[in-house]
């Protein structure tokens, strides 16, 4: 019989070692795997079953997915520390207008109508990207997370006022989801160990008046427990 396991997916810039941590003090006998995936494809590999569980950007086609919004992320824009953009606390979209700008093929900000004038060549991933603009090439922008992720002590960024932000969120496939799923979903949701929903959790005990109310409200409903929850007090 094989071993319980959960497979976590995570985009470049994500960060998933604290749920991790948490994991792994509560489930020590159940290993989390986690995969880096392209942002392009993390989407494809939950549908596909490679991973159990993925921390992805949107947009993204999440189709026969479900989708938990987790928080979002502040665009910036990398620049070498000598640009004149590196002067200020921000920078504006007025200041990047007609600055030549690197787009990336695995560009994932959804920014329609983005400042700057894109230079001709598209290199093929961010990280290459963040090495042109370390040659003078043109500025990136980019999630922040990503900007710490390639960090260069020739490169700084700058958050860029009235841009949209960058979403991250939590999917896994639609429909019933797995104990390991639904625990997984809990840590990164803040429920606390006693509340955990997931299989390998045991249920927390029931105080005597939980119990007194379900014996009551059993009989009202003619043996169908139908009573409301009921706050738990300090023990």
């Amino acid at each position: 019989m094989t071993s319980p396991s959960l497979a976590l997916g995570y985009v470049p810039g994500a960060t998933p070692a604290k749920w991790a941590r948490i994991w792994a003090d509560r489930h020590p006998d159940v290993p989390l795997t986690l995969r880096t995936i392209a942002a392009a494809d993390a989407a494809t590999e939950v549908r596909a079953g490679t991973v159990d569980v993925a921390l992805l950007r949107l947009p993204a086609d999440t189709s026969g997915l479900a989708v938990i919004p987790l928080y979002e992320e502040t665009t910036v824009v990398v620049v070498p520390t000598d640009h004149l953009l590196s002067a200020a606390d921000e920078a504006t979209v007025a200041d990047l207008d007609g600055e030549p700008t690197l787009l990336p093929l695995d560009d994932v900000v959804a920014w329609a109508d983005a400042p700057g004038t894109p230079i001709g060549h598209r290199p093929e991933t961010t990280e290459a990207a963040i090495e042109l603009v370390a040659a003078g090439l043109g500025a990136l922008i980019v999630p922040q997370s990503l900007a710490r992720l390639y960090h260069r002590k020739d490169l700084t960024y700058r958050p860029i006022a009235g841009a949209p932000t960058c979403a991250v969120a939590l999917a896994f496939p639609e429909g019933r989801p797995s104990a390991l799923v639904e625990e997984f979903t809990g840590i990164v949701r803040g429920r606390k160990p006693g509340s955990s929903r997931g299989a390998a959790q045991p249920a927390p005990k029931r105080t005597a008046r939980e119990k007194t109310l379900a014996k009551q409200a059993a009989r009202a409903a003619a043996g169908k427990v139908a009573r409301k929850p009921v706050k738990r007090g300090k023990r």
